[in-house]
């Protein structure tokens, strides 16, 4: 097998998406995937508001939507009070409710148009990184064999073959609860998502084809050896303990147990070798992130990966993506051990802090939108680079933008590439169109975004984030501000603007 420019380990969402990523800039790239086919099973179901914004950037959210169940509101720690996402600036102020195995679906097809090359049944063993390749071991459906790549991607899971043979520490706490779910058929599903209460935690999801999901813990879950394999029986005796119904279940599905064990990648980035998704980051999956934090992960991996292959940007431009996508696993870990510790208080104290959470969400709009905007991965901040401009907007996700000639900008991202914001209507006299960057000039359409008031021009990275924006209104200063900023950011590395 000849050597590509990237080998993406991994063909779960993860590892797809970041493969389409490379393709949309003719970065070669092979996803090598272990399992001979997908499996039938879905442990993520919930697609959050950033990551359909995401793949609305590239043009491809619509079949998505088209399947998923959509579902306006979203707990905290299986709280009763749910948060409200209606508020969001967002074209998508709901969770998507789709199966793993769909959304894998989708995006392979999505990969597959780009050009990705992706094979089945091969397993990786072994990675070794030199200076000018990453080596690997592989096993295939017709024996070992070995091949080469510029880069290597592990999106192989927590058990990461990938970082383990870089040599990447995983440092976390194991598993001590342990939490049941099962996909069944119910013939009289509950009014609401959430039951609540000191015999155990309870959330119901309905998923397409008339199945729903049943996810829960109880206080005999608070052990530290895993428990047995659970049984339709179990799951039906645990859901009544708790419910006082089991809600006419029938038909199961899957049945499952998964536990709280939370780790995080000392280093996203070890020279050739990169990390995303489970491979960097394992936690309780509470509110269901893990899916749409990897995602993002590579979408913010993607265009810097293709900047330094295409020779656009330095290598030392992939040490940003440690730098802004660590913290966001580090928040992750913190918001989904706090939910557990929540989700599993059963003492009378315990009981009154998930009312009084409960309360806070439900009669102060502030709280229950600041935490939807934390939990939807709209709130996610990067620093600027050293130099680059202090504007308030740089580094916040841009919002689809809405322009006076009909133009959005989540429009304007599906090239892959940079967008450079003329807001004066041609007076800024920027530079013109590239073949990396799309130049639009035309005011915005009549807005309520006080903090877009009066920005005269902007600089949209591929990943839908602000490398730069200023509110100058005099051309020369205002090209001699981008200028600045961008040779400021392209020298430490932290913005592909070169």
């Amino acid at each position: 097998m000849a050597a590509e420019g990237v080998i993406v380990v991994g063909g779960g969402p993860v590892g797809l998406w970041l493969a389409a990523e490379l393709r949309l800039r003719d970065v070669p790239v092979t996803v090598l995937e272990a399992r001979p086919r997908r499996g039938p099973h879905s442990r993520a179901l919930t697609v959050h508001p950033r990551t359909l914004e995401v793949l609305d950037c590239r043009g491809v959210v619509e079949p998505f939507l088209a399947e998923g169940v959509r579902i306006p509101s979203g707990h905290f720690a299986a709280l009763t009070e749910r948060m409200d996402f209606r508020p969001l600036d967002t074209p998508f102020p709901f969770t998507l409710s789709l199966p793993q195995a769909r959304t894998e679906e989708l995006l392979e097809e999505h990969a597959v148009r780009a050009g990705a090359r992706i094979l089945r049944g091969h397993r990786v063993i072994g990675v070794e990184a030199g200076a000018d390749a990453v080596e690997l071991t592989v096993e295939g459906p017709d024996g070992s064999y070995r091949t080469s790549a510029a880069y290597v991607v592990g999106c192989d899971g927590t058990r990461s073959v990938v970082r383990e043979s870089a040599g990447v520490a995983f440092p976390g706490t194991a598993a001590t609860l342990w939490a049941w779910m099962g996909d069944v058929v119910l013939d009289a599903p509950p009014a609401g998502p959430a039951v609540s209460g000191p015999r155990g935690q309870l959330m119901v999801f309905p998923l397409p084809g008339g199945v729903h999901r049943v996810v829960g813990n109880d206080p005999d879950t608070l052990r530290q050896a895993r428990p047995g394999e659970l049984t339709f029986e179990e799951l039906r005796e645990r859901v009544t303990a708790i419910a006082g119904t089991d809600f006419g279940m029938r038909d199961p599905r899957w049945l499952s147990r998964f536990g709280n064990a939370t780790r995080q990648a000392e280093t996203y980035r070890r020279g050739r070798v990169l990390l995303a998704g489970d491979a960097a980051h394992m936690h309780f999956p509470a509110g269901g992130p893990g899916l749409n934090v990897g995602v993002q992960d590579a979408t913010n991996l993607g265009w810097k990966l293709a900047a330094v292959l295409r020779g656009t940007a330095t290598d030392g431009l992939l040490d940003s993506y440690h730098g802004e996508r660590h913290p966001v696993g580090a928040e992750l870990l913190l918001n989904t051990r706090a939910q557990t510790a929540l989700m599993t208080t059963y003492a009378p104290e315990g009981q009154a802090l998930r009312g009084l959470l409960g309360e806070f969400i439900a009669t102060v709009p502030e709280f229950s939108q600041a935490l939807a905007e934390r939990m939807s991965g709209l709130s996610v901040v990067y620093p600027p680079a050293e130099g680059a401009s202090a504007h308030p907007l740089t580094g916040r996700r841009a919002p689809d933008l809405r322009f006076a000639d009909g133009w959005r900008l989540f429009e304007l991202l599906r090239g892959g590439g940079r967008v450079l914001l003329d807001l004066t209507g041609g007076a800024a006299g920027l530079p013109g169109q590239t073949p990396d960057t799309v130049v639009h000039t035309a005011p915005l359409a009549p807005h309520d975004r006080g903090a877009w008031r009066r920005v005269t021009a902007a600089l949209i990275r591929p990943d839908g984030h602000v490398a730069w924006a200023a509110e100058e209104t005099d051309p020369e200063t205002l090209t001699r501000s981008m200028s600045g900023a961008l040779a400021a950011m392209a020298g430490q590395g932290a913005a592909a603007v070169r």
